[in-house]
């Protein structure tokens, strides 16, 4: 039965499609994060004295460092960002196709 099961869900559009948007995405999500985190990482490697200039004349803060906490803030919202996609139109989608196989 279970492969039955399978083979409906398989066959059916909407899990190809389901797929296919699932994977478009996540592979969109990866490369925005793969460009702040190394796009930071190579701002160090490359140009520490640009990141080691301090925000304001006289202040101990440098500009390094709101960039750090930027991609740390830039992945908590890209993740929830995908989570809240992930919980609803996938979720959605998902239950429907295994709605649709276990009818039949």
């Amino acid at each position: 039965m279970n492969d039955d099961i399978v083979a409906r869900i398989e066959a059916n559009p909407k899990y190809h499609e389901l797929v296919r948007k699932r994977s478009s995405y996540s592979t969109i999500m990866s490369i925005l994060m793969i460009i702040a985190y190394y796009g930071y990482i190579l701002l160090i490697a490359f140009n520490k004295e640009w990141l080691g200039t301090p925000l304001a004349p006289g202040m101990v803060t440098t500009i390094g460092i709101p960039l750090g906490v930027g991609v740390i803030i830039f992945t908590i919202v890209i993740t929830n960002v995908y989570v809240r996609k992930a919980n609803t139109e996938f979720d959605d989608m998902s239950a429907e196709v295994i709605r649709e196989a276990s009818k039949k």
